[in-house]
């Protein structure tokens, strides 16, 4: 085994092995513990370790080692404890048993086949997990013989068939967990025989038939989870006798009837989960008195009826979504009483009357969804002052009165809707936030003008202001908005010129100035930002030419229809422009033209030829600088002339705004290398200490062939693709290994102070190497040759970088969240389709929140979904957390990877969407 961490480096003779790290000793020489969990070991396990007759005790778990497991590790007869979870060990489950021992985990690993029908032969087992692997086949029978099992996880796999019978004889079982695998068939009645049973989980599975009453015997079940199941019928009355209950979920099967009063009985409930079924009937009544509830979810139902009345005043609720129903009646005065209440979510259903004013005294408020209601009224003054709510919809309901006159304070709001509703009067100059990213006030009666200030709102990624009776000019204010990605002013009454300020907006996409009165000409450069590819200007009084730039070449006539425009091409259905007779001044201005870009041809051949000088002069500099190796193989494989021969046109790699890299070869044994040009490193690292970089995850730096300020370095060429062209094909379990490796490859650089992923600037997919074993691999380049901060613009950079140009560990973090998002929604940072999110942050942000699993996993990963739910889930957790506003509330890359393997490695930790 390889010892990386030396956490081993008093193994040696000068001590008595009972003294080495890790060893325990019955006396002076019996060993009888072995503990070594955690020490980054890695390499095969050796047989040798179970050949101590005397030692209980063997616990290397939480390490990197690899292969099969050996075939004797059941040869210890004296064994108590043996774990090797959190590992990579492949190969099957060896045969044979140890009848003495009472805890075997072999969590988390990569294990496959079938699950021995020896197993039953461990009689003594207490504790036995098998879960995330990729074992195979049914659950065996003969678990039934390990009568004193108290702990059973074979959760994560790939078991088939359904789930034995036999495991009602488990009389002492306390925690059952068979979820994400592919059992089928119902839930056995048996089950109601383990009544010691607290922990019962089998989720994820595709378990039909009704949910058997035998259930309601397990009284000391705490803990019921039987969600993503198809599961049908209705939900036994016996089991909302279970008086012990704490969680209840049995989300998202095809469960149906009503939920009885009886639920009055869970008094110690705190999670109640039903969403995502045909429930139908009034919620009931007994709910709204469960002392102890806190998070309620019986969305996407057909609940009908009024909310409970006294919902909120007797419990401690902080998350409830009653959405997507059939209720009716108001929103109850209470669901606020305990002050606790962060989450609201109503959208949806028939609710009438106003919004409470007791919502406004709920500080703890961060989201409120009451879209698609008919609640009327007007907005209290206590509701526009809530200090933490980030996320406001009250969208398409029958709001009325006016919104301005008053002092919002709302210092988190990032998204508000007030679309489709009768408010009235004049804008608000602010609304009390900088952080307001999403502002649609679309479909009202609002008049007046634009406020100016609006200008002021820096974050602002989409404006809506459609179908009101808005007037005056489109202030010139509105292009201070660098981060808008969308703006509606359409249907409204804005007249005069359309701002020639708009055009230096640099990611506006959508521009829609439709039925208006604006006149005068289109400003010429309007178009021009690449981003911009939807406009629409049609019916209002303008004339004049099209404008040539890239939204209008191709734009549909009904873009334009209702101007006095002309030019463009066929599509635009526009007469061509009338031409006018060429006055003589013109024709002086063409010759001038013509001389000039005859002068500019000349400057660029002569540019040319000097650069061409310029280039023979740098092959010659090279002949100058002296290789020094990392490598003992490669020192005596490459020469100065291997790097020189290499530097020619037809070995280019990559062209680019950081320099040319090659592709080498050396002359004596066709290894082949990479070269790139490097100035100061930038971490202030010298090229000695880079080559000491070893990492399975980096590509390694051999040799560098140093200069006064510059040189070259060469790396091991590494043959493979670019992961952002292999990615889409991937499964989710590579999809998985991808992202683990890339963290991996950031802790190590940043252990050495080398931020930047090692590359020197941002961290992308196109950045990112898959090598013939299937591993990312980052080549760590700090600095090259040309002014890189100014390049500091791509799509996977953190805010706070393209601002300070600088790439820190934090920035780092951000573009390794970006890279899992688009790992595990197929969605680049870069695509155009966000609109109304303004970023995919905010997309998968609001995906994640809001929206079933299905909708946002890529489509090429839908059909894991089901065995990997809760690791996708806190994946993209994970990539949230990464990319946080706030560098600060960015976790550190041995926190990523930590996550990361719990979450490829799921068994050990027991997540929840």
């Amino acid at each position: 085994m390889q010892d990386p961490l030396h956490s081993l480096s008093n193994w040696n003779i000068s001590l008595s092995y009972c003294q080495w790290t890790g060893i325990a000793c019955h006396d002076s020489y019996h060993v009888s513990k072995i503990a070594l969990s955690g020490k980054n070991l890695s390499g095969k396990i050796p047989e040798s370790l179970f050949h101590f007759p005397y030692m209980e005790t063997l616990d290397i778990s939480d390490n990197q080692l690899s292969g099969e497991i050996p075939i004797n590790i059941f040869s210890c007869s004296s064994m108590r404890f043996l774990n090797l979870s959190n590992n990579n060990l492949t190969g099957p489950i060896p045969e044979g048993s140890i009848p003495r021992l009472q805890v075997l985990d072999l969590s988390n690993n990569m294990l496959s086949g079938e699950i021995p029908e020896e197993i039953g032969f461990f009689s003594g087992l207490e504790f036995l997990d098998l879960g995330g692997n990729v074992l195979v086949g049914g659950i065996p029978k003969s678990i039934s013989n390990m009568t004193g099992l108290e702990f059973l996880t074979l959760a994560s796999n790939q078991l088939v068939g359904e789930i034995p019978r036999e495991l009602g004889f488990l009389k002492g079982l306390k925690w059952l967990y068979l979820g994400y695998n592919n059992l089928s068939g119902g839930v056995p009645m048996e089950i109601g025989k383990l009544t010691s049973l607290n922990h019962l989980d089998l989720v994820c599975n595709n378990l039909t038939g009704e949910i058997p009453p035998s259930i309601g015997n397990l009284t000391n079940l705490r803990y019921l989870y039987l969600y993503i199941n198809k599961l049908t019928g209705p939900v036994p009355q016996s089991i909302f006798g279970l008086k012990h209950l704490i969680s209840l979920d049995l989300s998202d099967n095809f469960l149906s009837g009503g939920i009885p009063e009886l639920s009055i009985q869970l008094q110690k409930l705190e999670i109640l989960h039903l969403f995502s079924n045909n429930f139908t009937g009034k919620i009931p009544n007994a709910i709204a008195s469960l002392p102890h509830l806190q998070v309620l979810q019986l969305w996407s139902n057909n609940f009908s009826g009024e909310i409970p009345k006294k919902l909120g005043n007797q419990n401690n609720l902080t998350v409830l979504d009653l959405s997507t129903n059939n209720l009716t009646g108001k929103i109850p005065e209470g669901l606020c009483e305990s002050g606790l209440l962060f989450k609201l979510i109503l959208f949806s259903n028939t609710l009438e009357g106003e919004i409470p004013n007791s919502l406004g005294h709920c500080k703890r408020l961060k989201r409120i969804r009451l879209q698609n209601n008919k609640l009327s009224g007007e907005l209290s003054r206590e509701l526009t002052k809530l200090p933490l709510v980030y996320f406001l919809d009250l969208s398409n309901n029958n709001l009325s009165g006016t919104i301005s006159g008053r002092t919002w304070e709302m210092p988190e709001l990032q998204m508000l809707s007030l679309a489709r509703n009768k408010f009235s009067g004049y804008l608000p100059e602010s609304f009390g936030s900088e952080k307001l990213e999403n502002l649609d006030l679309s479909d009202n009666g609002f008049g007046g003008k634009i406020p100016a200030s609006f200008g002021n709102l820096s974050e602002l990624m989409q404006l809506k202001l459609s179908e009101n009776e808005i007037s005056g000019n489109i202030p010139q204010e509105l292009s201070s908005c660098m981060s808008l990605v969308s703006l509606n002013l359409s249907h409204n009454q804005l007249n005069g010129l359309i701002p020639s300020s708009l055009s230096k907006m640099p990611v506006l996409g959508q521009l829609d100035l439709s039925v208006n009165q604006l006149s005068g000409e289109i400003p010429r450069n309007l178009g021009q930002v690449e981003s911009l590819v939807q406009v629409n200007v049609s019916h209002n009084r303008l004339h004049g030419h099209l404008p040539s730039t890239g939204a209008f070449l191709a734009i549909n006539s009904s873009a334009v229809v209702g101007n006095r425009l002309c030019g463009g091409d066929a599509t635009t259905g526009l007469p061509p422009c009338k031409g006018v007779k060429t006055p003589v001044w013109w024709l002086f201005v063409t010759c001038t033209l013509v001389f000039l870009a005859i002068l500019v041809l000349f400057s660029f051949l002569v540019v040319y030829v000097r650069q061409r000088r310029d280039l023979e002069l740098e092959v010659k500099r090279v002949e100058n600088c002296q290789l020094e190796f990392f490598d003992s193989k490669t020192s005596r494989e490459i020469k100065v002339d291997d790097v020189l021969l290499s530097m020619r046109d037809e070995n280019v790699i990559s062209r680019g705004r950081r320099g040319v890299s090659y592709k080498g070869t050396c002359a004596r044994s066709n290894m082949q290398f990479f070269i790139k040009e490097i100035c100061e490193t930038s971490s202030g690292l010298t090229g000695s200490e880079l080559g000491k970089l070893r990492h399975p995850n980096i590509i390694k730096l051999i040799a560098t062939c140093r200069l006064k300020k510059s040189g070259f370095f060469v790396y091991e060429y590494v043959e493979g693709k670019k992961l952002s062209e292999v990615a889409p094909g991937m499964s989710w379990e590579r999809r998985g290994k991808m992202g683990l490796g890339i963290a991996k490859a950031l802790r190590y650089l940043h252990r050495h102070g080398l931020p930047g992923g090692g590359l020197g600037s941002e961290l992308s997919p196109e950045k990112i190497i898959v090598d013939g074993r299937d591993e990312p691999r980052l080549r760590p380049i700090t600095t090259v040759c040309t002014d890189t901060k100014r390049f500091i613009s791509s799509a996977y950079v953190a805010p706070e970088a393209i601002k300070t140009k600088d790439i820190t560990e934090k920035s780092d973090i951000y573009g390794f969240g970006l890279i899992l998002i688009e790992l595990l929604t197929g969605k680049s940072p870069a695509d155009e389709e966000f609109g109304a999110y303004g970023s995919v942050v905010e997309w998968a942000r609001y995906c994640y929140s809001d929206c079933h699993l299905d909708t946002w996993v890529d489509p090429m990963v839908r059909g894991h979904v089901s065995n990997n739910q809760n690791q996708i889930v806190e994946a993209m957790n994970l990539a949230l957390h990464s990319t946080a506003g706030d560098p600060m509330a960015r976790p550190c890359a041995r926190d990523v990877v930590k996550t990361l393997e719990c979450v490829t490695r799921p068994s050990s930790c027991v997540f929840r969407p």
